[in-house]
């Protein structure tokens, strides 16, 4: 599935994984493998579940594998984090309106401060009752939906300045 603006966004993506490690932070990253019945992306043995090359992790890093959007659903992603008492999370990736959403929404619902790096996800244009919502519109709603309530929405030079503080 082709997500608009998702290069860009991966290499923003990228920045923001490099300023973590070079801090020594904690990271997860986080694959989607679909195991829906009729599923036409994510689904296993392909390219398609590939963690993209521009946020490889390395070696020594946590891998969490999911089935839904919501990155805690069914997966080890709250014990991991409560495990390394870990309180604030910040959240990046394809797509906004789905995994970056229900996995930020989760993310608050379960305690955590959530920042939102909103140049290192992005969304696909939409369709709705025959009217086409442009995938910019998308992903500004949904980053608006989630600001001051559920996350702090900032691009990564903001969240690599709180990472430092």
């Amino acid at each position: 599935m082709e997500v608009e603006g998702s290069i860009k966004a991966s290499q923003r993506a990228r920045e923001l994984l490099s300023a973590v490690r070079q801090r020594g932070l904690p990271l997860v990253h986080v694959q989607h493998i679909s195991t829906r019945p009729g599923a036409t992306f994510f689904l296993p043995e392909t390219d398609g579940v590939k963690i993209h090359e521009q946020v490889q992790p390395l070696e020594q890093e946590v891998i969490i594998q999911k089935n839904y959007p919501n990155s805690f659903r069914d997966t080890g992603l709250l014990a991991y984090l409560q495990g390394e008492q870990i309180k604030r999370v910040v959240v990046c990736g394809m797509m906004t309106h789905m995994c970056v959403d229900a996995t930020t929404r989760a993310a608050f619902d379960y305690g955590f401060e959530c920042l939102v790096a909103e140049d290192a996800c992005a969304a696909i244009t939409l369709i709705h009752k025959g009217q086409s919502i442009p995938a910019q519109h998308v992903h500004l709603a949904f980053l608006a939906a989630l600001n001051n309530v559920y996350a702090k929405v900032l691009n990564t030079d903001e969240i690599i300045s709180q990472l430092a503080a």
